[in-house]
């Protein structure tokens, strides 16, 4: 009975604490807010917290000239989609990758930003990049006949993304940072992104100043 009154109890407390960070983003209805694909476990929501994790505010840009400026001064920065706020509710925020990488946390506590190697072991576990997308990719909510089978119970969902001097792009596509900068170029960092019309999964490294979405992994 200790026993299970213990697992209750963190469960009880993690729902809490997610609840609590504010990060809320749309998934399949009735589904968990994680899942376990092999043996990570991955949040089913985009990031969608305006703090870092130690409380201090992360700056909402808006205008094409605060992104560009935040991006060359390497600050943290977070916007909506077409900043609409209501974007947000279903898709979460687009950050920066200084926002990602900075110091004083954008995770919830128990969570990390994954990095390059854990996306690899993500799709890896489901088949590889070439057939993970479809495993992925929402039952609704993308154009054109482009919806997944979220066999995987990831529930990815079009996010779009910003480019380094501030214009929103492909809302029809979604992209996910990783921890992981090229060392290659050192102003890049690694991604993942679904397409609405490929099954696949694509890795690719871009400038820190763009924003992207994030999907945490738990510790």
């Amino acid at each position: 009975m200790k026993k299970v009154s213990l697992i209750l109890s963190i469960v009880v407390m993690t729902a809490m604490m997610l609840s609590s960070y504010g990060d809320g983003a749309s998934t399949e209805e009735g589904a968990s807010t994680e899942v376990t694909i092999g043996k990570q476990v991955w949040m089913t929501q985009n990031l969608n917290v305006d703090k870092f994790r130690n409380g201090d505010p992360i700056p909402e840009v808006k205008t094409k000239d605060e992104w560009n400026k935040a991006g060359n001064n390497e600050e943290p920065a977070w916007c909506y989609y077409n900043n609409d706020p209501a974007n947000g509710e279903k898709y979460g925020k687009l950050y920066n990758w200084y926002a990602v990488n900075d110091l004083r946390g954008l995770a919830p506590v128990g969570y990390h930003i994954p990095s390059d190697a854990e996306w690899t072991i993500l799709t890896d576990n489901l088949g590889g990049e070439e057939v993970a997308g479809t495993k992925m990719k929402n039952t609704s909510g993308w154009i054109e006949n482009g919806n997944g089978t979220n066999e995987s119970g990831f529930s990815g969902l079009p996010g779009g993304g910003r480019n380094e001097y501030g214009t929103f792009y492909y809302f029809d596509y979604c992209y996910w940072w990783s921890s992981t900068e090229d060392y290659d170029y050192t102003n890049y960092a690694w991604y993942r992104n679904l397409y609405f019309n490929y099954g696949l999964v694509n890795r690719y490294s871009n400038h820190k100043r763009f924003g992207f979405s994030v999907r945490c992994l738990r510790d």
